[in-house]
């Protein structure tokens, strides 16, 4: 699904270039649940941000499901965001001036669904995540477990063939974490969601089927 073939990412530092990252050559097939782990600096952001067409690499191959995707042009990777793609960011990143039924329902929009399959797709998700009472509060009325859960609603809405996920129970307390945890063990397992996470934890890394490390932007063998 995913084939990163020579992956190099840096800035200029002067005359010199600093790499963030190096060499990276990886495969992720479909239906996997991939951990990215290493200290920070270590390059896995930028790797997933690369992986989620939000970064460009500066050399190197990114086939995803086939098609390179290295040099593509912003239409067609707003189109993959559309319908392949999906996100959960570590600060939530809700639409604060909008409802948790309007957030989850903006993906939706974009895809141009009508509106009674908008309705029944937002509903189902609404019960999926057991937050039907809280679907006319606005992002700040809601904890940070809450608002992860809506986020991730938001991310699988327009069901996307992979899910990134960029620490996203760093800002939640044990609890919450495992709950998060395994909403993602069980959309990856029943759902067959490919799932790639950013994480620091071992505990929530072990979530995945294989875990990826990354040291001063290199893969560790």
């Amino acid at each position: 699904m995913i084939e990163l073939k020579k992956i190099y990412k840096y800035f200029n530092n002067g005359s010199r270039k600093a790499y963030v990252l190096s060499d990276v050559s990886l495969d992720i097939a479909e239906g996997e649940f991939v951990s990215i782990m290493g200290p920070s600096g270590s390059g896995k952001s930028t790797l997933l941000h690369i992986m989620g067409l939000l970064e460009q690499a500066d050399d190197g191959q990114y086939l995803f499901q086939g098609e390179d995707v290295s040099k593509i042009n912003e239409r067609k990777k707003t189109e993959l965001h559309r319908n392949q793609i999906g996100f959960v960011f570590q600060a939530y990143n809700l639409i604060d001036e909008l409802t948790v039924y309007e957030n989850i329902e903006t993906p939706l929009l974009y895809k141009g669904l009508g509106s009674s399959e908008r309705k029944s797709r937002v509903a189902e998700l609404l019960d999926k995540f057991n937050i039907v009472g809280r679907k006319d509060l606005f992002p700040s009325q809601l904890s940070g477990g809450q608002q992860q859960l809506v986020g991730i609603a938001r991310a699988i809405a327009g069901n996307p063939k992979v899910i990134f996920a960029d620490e996203p129970t760093g800002n939640l307390h044990s609890d919450q974490a495992k709950e998060i945890m395994e909403l993602f063990k069980k959309l990856n397992e029943q759902e067959k969601v490919t799932i790639v996470q950013v994480t620091h934890s071992e505990v929530n890394a072990e979530y995945g089927n294989r875990i990826i490390r990354l040291k001063d932007g290199l893969l560790v063998r």
